[in-house]
């Protein structure tokens, strides 16, 4: 008994299949999903990398534009207010282009400073001193300053002037007191964006939009003639509140259907830029490196599950192979009953239970009648048979869970049956020996005497006692001549048939 006990503490502890394939599934979605999050760190910090360049571009875009407005304004101011010098119109023609265009500012994409009169017409020119004559009394540019004395700078929509593409830049000339004497107008060609685009090195297919303050597209890269002065208030599919001043927006804009991240610049002037890249471009390398790092790691999950089920088979087959042995080493190979060693076992643990829970452990101690003889008569053969009947008639009789019947040595048998008392052991010992009986008329002339003791352990007490009763009312049983059932009565162990 202790050699079991010893036997069994000694037994590693054993992983089961379940648990192994639950820690690898748990493994491999606890891995993907910090793999997951990195990679989503990886794309956020790919967005944020492509608006801070975005938001730079647009930036200082914006700046170059707003330097070179503030410059040719100045120059409009200065014609504006020296129009206003009494002489201004008695010195001779080259003196007053002198005082008029001297601090003006020229460049190869500024167009020629004009003076308008209260009417329109084309008075002064910075190009030459004899104008040839025109009146501008209907464009926007003049209306504007002559409805409204505040209209400061006034910059027009994209408009083919003089000639060329360009944007009108207009101030108001008043007299001293206020009132409408013309406007001062030049202007600004589109080659001058076209050269500030090609100095930038950008994608095909990114785009930078220049617009006013009322949302009008003053001109796009790449270039299309249909899309320039279009007013995005206009649309319907497009909202101001998407690109705020200094902010971003990821989606499809408001010209093409290409999804673009959009940052627009943050500077103060009449105009402002936006810059945009396609989503596909800005994703492009993390697209690859999450396509790399997904197909690793699925790899990695593949293996390791596979692993799993492959330790998860083995050790199934081992546990199967465990029991087996188990299985053989607990049961006699004769009679598929325990055997004394599994009996030994269980008898331990069920009579520490009954001495917990304060209950009753019965056992039967059953032998054939007058074996020795009929083996020596019939031949060994015949008696293994014997022993085989008895067995299945045992077997028959004991059906619940935790009773144990096993074969104790020989042609005895011994049968565990816990939270039993004495009237019910004698009852199962009565049914096997009935059992026995009826099968032994068929012709293996075969008998069994039955000793049967039943008590509730107290603390001290050995389970030997238990087997010492039972064995001591079997030898009772066979002692007032056999094919009986005799009950020990304890704790004196007298006998009673």
């Amino acid at each position: 008994m202790s050699g079991w006990r010893e036997a069994t503490a000694r037994r590693p502890w054993r992983i089961s299949a379940k648990l192994l394939i639950i820690s690898s599934v748990v493994t491999v979605i606890g891995f993907s999903a910090v793999c997951v999050n990195v990679m989503l760190d990886m794309r956020r910090g790919e967005e944020a990398l492509a608006r801070q360049t975005l938001e730079n571009l647009a930036t200082s875009i914006d700046a170059d534009i707003s330097r070179n407005i503030d410059i040719y304004d100045l120059s409009l101011k200065a014609v504006a207010s020296n129009m206003l010098l009494p002489e201004i119109n008695t010195v001779s023609k080259p003196i007053r282009q002198l005082i008029l265009f001297d601090h003006a500012t020229t460049a190869k994409h500024f167009g020629a400073i004009q003076v308008f009169d209260a009417d329109g017409n084309l008075t002064i020119d910075a190009s030459t001193l004899d104008p040839v004559p025109e009146n501008r009394g209907s464009e926007d540019y003049f209306t504007v300053h002559r409805d409204n004395p505040n209209a400061g700078l006034f910059i027009s929509r994209p408009m083919l002037f003089r000639g060329a593409y360009s944007i009108v830049l207009s101030r108001r000339v008043s007299d001293t007191d206020g009132g409408f004497m013309g406007v001062v107008a030049g202007s600004i060609r589109f080659t001058y964006f076209h050269e500030l685009f090609e100095r930038l090195s950008l994608d095909p297919a990114d785009t930078i939009t220049v617009l006013k303050r009322d949302r009008t597209i003053m001109m796009r890269r790449p270039f299309d003639l249909d899309i320039i002065g279009r007013n995005l208030n206009d649309s319907q599919t497009w909202k101001a509140d998407n690109l705020r001043v200094g902010g971003s927006f990821a989606g499809q804009g408001p010209v093409d259907p290409t999804a673009r991240l959009y940052a627009r610049s943050s500077g103060t002037g009449p105009m402002f830029v936006v810059a945009g890249k396609p989503l596909s471009t800005v994703f492009a390398l993390w697209q690859k490196e999450a396509l790399r790092i997904g197909a690793v790691v699925l790899v990695l999950a593949l293996f390791v599950l596979g692993s799993a089920i492959m330790l998860a088979r083995e050790i199934g087959r081992r546990a199967d192979a465990e029991s087996k042995l188990e299985e053989m080493a607990t049961t006699d190979a004769l009679t598929g009953l325990r055997n004394r060693r599994k009996f030994d076992h269980v008898i331990d643990i069920e009579w520490r239970r009954a001495m917990r829970q304060k209950t009753q452990v019965a056992l039967l101690m059953i032998d054939a009648d007058h074996f020795k003889a009929y083996n020596d008569t019939f031949g060994h053969q015949a008696g293994d048979q014997v022993l085989v009947g008895i067995a299945i008639c045992i077997s028959d009789a004991v059906r619940r869970a935790g009773d144990c019947a096993a074969r104790y040595g020989g042609e005895e048998f011994a049968v565990l049956l816990p939270n039993t008392s004495a009237t019910d052991a004698l009852e199962i010992a009565e049914t096997i020996r009935a059992k026995v009986l009826g099968w032994s008329d068929g012709g293996a002339g075969s008998t069994v005497s039955c000793g049967i003791a039943s008590l509730a352990p107290t603390s001290g007490m050995d389970w030997a006692v238990l087997v010492a009763a039972a064995d001591k009312a079997l030898y009772a049983a066979k002692a007032g001549g056999r094919n009986q059932s005799v009950v020990a009565s304890l704790p004196k162990l007298s006998l009673v048939a």
